[in-house]
């Protein structure tokens, strides 16, 4: 119990400081220009992740992964809860101490953009935590951002994202693909989290993963932007952020079984 708890804590929180860490240099200090600067450090942040903690608790780091692997792998479904769990407090605790060190550029990001916390357009800085769609500008969400992107789009993009990303793990992770190097396989699903948020980042700042945004999202809600986190996008944050993510890691696994699995070699031959 102990590896797999220290796992899944110690690698979420490792994912969410880094990914959440590169959004707010972006926001607050402009060194991270442009949406690939933002992806790459997702992608090695979630590569070397997993080879930290791989060997300790398989490495999910997302409730999508849990469930997925449960319902299609060979996962102990009685251990989802107890993964959840320490996924969220991993998540949770990188978002304080993200904000122990990022507080005083928040601060100041806020002021020069006229932000005051916890008031509509405050999901400008709260989006260094929690996730909205579209990504918000310094000027927040506006009437015009919802034309843009609308709830069942932005539910669409987080499902067939997600259902992307399971696709790969399962594939690069099955002992029958001898198409790729064990040694590589984080560093290829981290590439696929990176490309996945070049082309959604900029529509739902590309979840894929509860954990890394619910913990996060109650964090900042905690630390002043009060209900924001949670009504900016109305029920987004349940439905576009947790629920797609889930249904599309599910989607993932089922044409991983069903259409490519059968297709490999089986051992032996």
């Amino acid at each position: 119990m102990r590896k797999w708890i220290t796992g899944e804590f110690l690698g979420t929180f490792l994912l969410v400081f880094f990914g959440c860490g590169s959004v707010a240099s972006a926001v607050t200090t402009g060194a991270l220009v442009g949406v690939f600067q933002v992806a790459i450090v997702w992608g090695l942040g979630i590569a070397t992740a997993i080879y930290l903690t791989g060997s300790l608790s398989g490495a999910h780091l997302n409730p999508a992964v849990t469930i997925t692997m449960a319902v299609f792998g060979n996962f102990p479904k009685k251990r989802v809860l107890p993964y959840i769990v320490v996924q969220m407090l991993g998540a949770f605790f990188a978002a304080a101490v993200l904000y122990l060190i990022f507080a005083q550029p928040i601060d100041h990001y806020e002021m020069h953009s006229g932000i005051t916390r916890g008031m509509p357009g405050s999901e400008a800085s709260a989006r260094v935590f929690g996730e909205f769609f579209p990504s918000p500008g310094d000027g927040g969400l506006t009437r015009q951002s919802h034309t843009f992107m609308g709830h069942l789009p932005a539910f669409a993009a987080e499902v067939i994202g997600t259902a992307i990303l399971l696709l790969v793990i399962f594939a690069v992770t099955d002992p029958v693909n001898t198409a790729i190097p064990k040694s590589l396989i984080p560093l290829s699903i981290g590439l696929t989290v990176t490309i996945l948020i070049c082309l959604l980042g900029p529509l739902t700042m590309a979840c894929f993963n509860p954990a890394r945004d619910f913990a996060p999202r109650v964090f900042s809600t905690l630390a002043g932007w009060g209900e924001i986190p949670f009504t900016a996008n109305g029920i987004g944050w349940l439905t576009v952020y947790i629920i797609a993510p889930i249904l599309g890691g599910l989607l993932g696994g089922l044409i991983y079984r069903f259409f490519l699995k059968p297709l490999y070699p089986t051992t032996g031959h």
